[in-house]
């Protein structure tokens, strides 16, 4: 039966990419951690690794087993710090998993007014790029809660919070920047400020572009939200974000344009079971702020 140190071995080995940098972490010598990694894999019934000269890579026994592992290390934590609460050690930490676009725009007036409520309370992020990589570490026991885009066939707890507006942004001086709405057709030849492929706001603006019947040019991709407004507004092309980002990081000569129709994504909170009582405490956090409909003022 895999212990947990034996699956603490496996995963960080995975991260590391090598048995040596990863006994080096967990300060164990390389044959400890290796015998531990064979106990590992006598239990579960085959190789779990492929050593390669330079990396390790998962076989597919090895793949099967990842996520379960992350899961059981991600509870064990959770169970420490809930001990440790109950014997007034600590006072908890709440575990939020979303997207990096929502830490800019919608989760930073909503941790300032936890802090102020849960002073004593701490919060750990997990930022991830799409809602299907957040679905899938949600499933694997990543955090407490989820705060994203509505996930499809989410067989656990989900509450909606609000509708998220996208804007477009261009240059102050462009064409298109003599108004305050657009109609996406009206930027059908234009090259866009894009999102690096993998990115949730690439599919919102290829689908958006899609329903007004074109597909967008590219002129540069990116993989940072923040960086998408200050391109647009530099004069690369227009930019499709999240309203609720720019009191953050609209850029000096950014002319801002609400798209007609609107562009909106629904955001929820979810969680793999009924939320324990902090996280509940956050969702109606959530629900109940001014921000949950993801408008900037």
């Amino acid at each position: 039966m895999a212990t947990l140190r034996q699956l603490e071995y496996l995963v960080t080995v995975v991260d590391e990419g090598s048995f040596t940098k990863a006994a080096d972490l967990l300060h164990v010598t390389q044959p400890a951690l290796s015998h531990q990694i064979r106990t590992l894999e006598r239990s579960a019934g085959g190789p779990l690794l492929e050593r390669l000269p330079r990396t390790v890579r998962l076989t597919p026994t090895g793949r099967a087993m990842l996520p379960h592992a992350r899961a059981a290390l991600a509870d064990a934590e959770r169970a420490r710090c809930a001990a440790r609460q109950a014997a007034g050690l600590e006072v908890g930490e709440l575990q939020i998993a979303t997207l990096y676009s929502v830490t800019l725009g919608v989760l930073p007036g909503a941790l300032r007014r936890w802090r102020q409520t849960h002073p004593d309370v701490g919060i750990r992020l997990f930022e991830h790029r799409h809602t299907d990589e957040l679905v899938e570490a949600m499933n694997a026991g990543e955090a407490d809660l989820a705060v994203g885009p509505e996930p499809s066939n989410w067989s656990g707890v989900t509450r909606t919070l609000g509708t998220e507006e996208l804007v477009v942004v261009v240059a102050s001086d462009d064409p298109a920047a003599t108004g305050d709405t657009v109609k996406l057709q009206e930027l059908a030849d234009r090259a866009w400020v894009h999102y690096a492929p993998g990115h949730g706001l690439a599919d919102v603006l290829d689908r958006a572009c899609a329903l007004a019947g074109f597909e967008p040019r590219i002129a540069v991709r990116t993989e940072q939200t923040a960086a998408a407004p200050a391109l647009a507004a530099a004069g690369l092309g227009p930019a499709l974000v999240p309203d609720n980002i720019l009191d953050t990081v609209l850029p000096r000569g950014g002319h801002v344009l609400r798209p007609d129709p609107p562009v909106r994504r629904t955001l929820t909170a979810y969680t793999r079971g009924e939320p324990d009582p902090l996280a509940a405490a956050f969702i109606d956090l959530l629900v109940w702020g001014d921000h949950a409909a993801g408008t900037r003022r």
